[in-house]
């Protein structure tokens, strides 16, 4: 089981990294021809950094757009950031302090990614306009995070899986060392998803987070007036400003 395991979680995130980075390629390298920042926006580059800070962090224009969605969609992230923080006890020894303190809360952050992901999905059937454009991918991908999460609670709470064992499997990982895993359903179970969501996440809607740093509309600055914006695409090649002679 632990050979099984380490193969496929090995494979599926190499497909991660990979698509991962051929998406940021493919993201950086596409020409913005136009000066579209969405207003108000910064007239610096320093203003930039900050409104893009306050998009990662806080979902600024998703708070402005809609409070219910802003709130359940935070709680969900933030929830998902935590619990992965969490988890790096199992890939470190010793394990660091901070982890350590915010590995007893893992439940909470467990159910923190519950309550936003239902209130995500009921987003989905509630609302008359979200229901009409969602696709059912839309409500398979929420679905399928919720049965990670649901899946790592149950361990926490009922069906128990061998904390020192998996721990040392993880740390194998780490080594390319493949240990031994005994057979737990649940536990084969949430592994399992979370190698389909590394395979799946490059190819998904869920790869939005690298794209939001290379969206014209938040990543330039407002400076239409004070400086010609020309596509990398659109310069002359001989340096000048490809006006034509007068006369």
């Amino acid at each position: 089981m632990g050979l099984f395991l380490s193969v496929i979680l090995y494979g599926t995130l190499l497909v991660f990294v990979v698509g991962i980075l051929r998406k940021v390629i493919q993201y950086a390298t596409i020409p913005a021809p136009l000066k579209i920042p969405t207003t108000p926006a910064p007239t610096t580059r320093t203003g930039v950094v900050f409104r893009l800070g306050r998009e990662v962090v806080l979902f600024e224009s998703l708070f402005k757009a809609s409070k219910w969605t802003w709130l359940f969609g935070w709680l969900f992230h933030f929830g998902l950031l935590l619990v992965l923080l969490a988890h790096l006890r199992y890939f470190t020894e010793p394990v660091w302090w901070w982890v350590a303190l915010l590995a007893p809360f893992s439940p909470y952050f467990g159910m923190m990614m519950m309550f936003g992901l239902a209130g995500l999905l009921a987003r989905r059937f509630l609302v008359d306009r979200v229901r009409y454009i969602s696709a059912p991918s839309d409500f398979l991908m929420l679905v399928f995070l919720m049965a990670i999460a649901g899946s790592g609670l149950i361990m926490r709470y009922w069906l128990h899986a061998d904390i020192v064992q998996v721990k040392e499997f993880a740390l194998g990982l780490l080594a390319f060392d493949f240990g031994l895993l005994g057979f737990n359903p649940i536990l084969v179970l949430h592994l399992v998803l979370v190698a389909v969501l590394l395979l799946i996440f490059p190819f998904s809607k869920l790869l939005h987070a690298p794209g939001l740093f290379f969206s014209p509309s938040r990543n330039q600055v407002d400076n239409p007036r004070e400086r010609r914006h020309i596509a990398r695409w659109a310069k002359p090649l001989d340096g000048n400003r490809g006006e034509k002679p007068h006369g």
